[in-house]
């Protein structure tokens, strides 16, 4: 025998989806793109190799996103560091850099929520990153660089779990 109210409750669901997939569509951009010619990112770096320096590339407010292009030069003392919510993607575009990834954080603090802190991590592994180098570091990960005696810069990927703020 068949059901009418099983077969007229399973209309009006399937009815009921049709109506909301015919109203989405999509998302628009919340941001302009970024283009930046190999040679623009060339002038970008020379103007960061005076000091130690980071340049955003985006306004990242609102956007699970940060890139920026980062340059070091002889710094030592960096403290470890791990994030609970972003994960960070290294391209080195120039130089070289001591990089200690894994192992554990030595007496962490936490300097911000889900930002943690350390002097030194305890059996890492350490590895010299160079020109070419892509270094993904999941989150949860301790990681540590060092520039000591070197010239270094990179461009830095942080991809967050949440939208960041946006600036006032």
């Amino acid at each position: 025998m068949i059901n009418f109210r099983l077969i007229t409750a399973a209309a009006l669901l399937l009815g009921a989806s049709g109506i909301v997939f015919a109203q989405r569509k999509p998302s628009e951009a919340t941001k302009p793109f970024v283009v930046m010619s190999a040679q623009s990112l060339d002038d970008l770096q020379k103007s960061l190799q005076a000091e130690n320096k980071t340049s955003e590339l985006i306004d990242s407010g609102g956007m699970q996103l940060r890139v920026a292009v980062q340059h070091e030069k002889n710094k030592t003392g960096a403290a470890a560091e791990l994030h609970d919510a972003s994960d960070d993607v290294y391209y080195v575009l120039n130089g070289s850099a001591t990089l200690v990834l894994g192992g554990k954080l030595d007496a962490p603090k936490e300097t911000d929520p889900g930002e943690w802190r350390s002097p030194r991590i305890v059996d890492g592994k350490t590895i010299e990153i160079k020109k070419g180098d892509v270094i993904i570091v999941p989150r949860g990960t301790p990681h540590q660089r060092s520039t000591e005696n070197k010239d270094f810069t990179m461009l830095l990927i942080k991809i967050y779990a949440e939208p960041l703020k946006k600036r006032p």
